[in-house]
């Protein structure tokens, strides 16, 4: 019963991402390209290694999650009005996040590989939660929402308790909540600045 629930978190992040996708179709939501280049690649690699070294279903959460952000990315160029301006902290911030995926593709260390994984991740979401904080009418908390959900859900098929295991579901608890929180931050702090007055 519990491992059904790998599924519901993949319709929970294509619901997500499907909402996402459309609110980029009508140009209300302005994707940073690079955050969302990159959140398809380190996924799709991963779900390509595993079903060549015979893993079957259990791929098709990874391929899932590697696969939705190439479609949001897709979508960035199907109407101008959801272009976002890359500025040069966007490039670093990309090319130090390839540099760590190349470095997590060549470890041997599972420990020091998840750890490479976390830092691409981390450089590859650095400019949406920059944009999110400032800009964020640019954004939508959808997607990032069902990231929390589906990151939760990671919990309960942990069967050895070790870094290798809860490292990336625990760090993507944080950074999706974080983005939704970032996103969501005018009217949470509007709403406790009249609870305290």
């Amino acid at each position: 019963m519990i491992e059904n629930l790998v599924f519901v978190a993949v319709a929970v992040q294509l619901i997500g991402k499907a909402s996402y996708i459309k609110q980029t179709l009508k140009g209300r939501t302005k994707p940073n390209r690079i955050s969302w280049l990159l959140w398809s690649i380190a996924p799709l690699i991963a779900a390509f290694a595993a079903v060549s070294d015979g893993v079957g279903l259990a791929a098709v959460p990874v391929f899932v999650s590697g696969l939705a952000p190439l479609l949001v990315l897709a979508a960035s160029f199907a109407n101008k009005k959801s272009y976002w301006k890359l500025e040069k902290s966007d490039y670093f911030c990309g090319l130090f996040s390839i540099l760590a995926l190349v470095l997590w593709g060549i470890t041997k260390e599972p420990t020091v590989a998840i750890v490479f994984a976390l830092v691409s991740d981390l450089f590859a979401t650095y400019p949406t939660l920059v944009k999110s904080w400032k800009y964020p009418e640019t954004e939508t908390a959808d997607a990032f929402s069902a990231g929390f959900f589906s990151a939760l859900t990671s919990f309960t098929a942990i069967k050895t308790w070790n870094f290798s295991s809860y490292a990336f579901p625990a760090y993507l608890v944080i950074i999706n909540a974080s983005l939704v929180i970032c996103i969501h931050r005018k009217n949470i702090f509007k709403k406790k600045c009249r609870w305290q007055s």
